[in-house]
């Protein structure tokens, strides 16, 4: 009996055949994203050295999973910088941003990009009490948060984190949103 099912095989690379990076990529670029900047502070490696460095990422994967207790989800491509720090140390923030901060999203999102001291230089920006991550000013919503599970999932890790404060500093402006691979505003 022939098989029916759905489902197709698999290749080595663990893609269905007939699903190329391209075709999911082009497939998954249809949905709208909310755009978010991810931070947190890396410490010293020496006490007597030179101090720690914030770093900053850009991130459209990210999603409310919990009320009670409040947790969300980020989901960082595995080994980058981001995803070695926050597997080092629990605490991080993120910062919704708005229509009119699309500079800052691009920035920290380049490939091959300058140092993240450089790439915070002019963005205005406060330090978060609970985590000491970066909170930038004018963003729609900020959070900070504790690491509370990874989960290795594809070439991505998935960091789940209980929300620790939470705050709305800005009303004015819509949503920065990721759609067809480019930054757009809610019309």
């Amino acid at each position: 009996m022939p098989n029916t099912s759905p489902i197709t095989a698999a290749t080595a690379y663990g893609h269905p055949v007939g699903v190329s990076n391209d075709e999911f990529r082009a497939a998954m670029s249809r949905l709208a994203a909310g755009v978010v900047l991810v931070t947190a502070y890396e410490p010293p490696l020496d006490a007597e050295g030179p101090g720690g460095e914030d770093v900053g990422m850009t991130a459209t994967a990210f999603m409310s999973v919990s009320l009670d207790p409040p947790l969300v989800m980020v989901s960082l491509r595995e080994g980058s910088r981001m995803d070695d720090l926050l597997d080092e140390q629990p605490l991080w923030a993120v910062s919704v941003l708005s229509e009119s901060q699309s500079h800052i999203a691009g920035r920290f999102a380049m490939k091959g990009r300058i140092s993240d001291r450089l790439l915070f230089e002019d963005v205005p920006r406060t330090r978060g009490d609970a985590t000491g991550s970066l909170l930038v000013s004018g963003a729609l919503a900020t959070l900070e948060c504790r690491t509370e599970q990874r989960i290795r999932a594809g070439d991505h890790t998935l960091v789940i984190g209980r929300v620790l404060t939470a705050g709305v500093p800005s009303a004015d402006g819509g949503p920065l949103t990721y759609f067809r691979g480019r930054y757009r505003r809610l019309d």
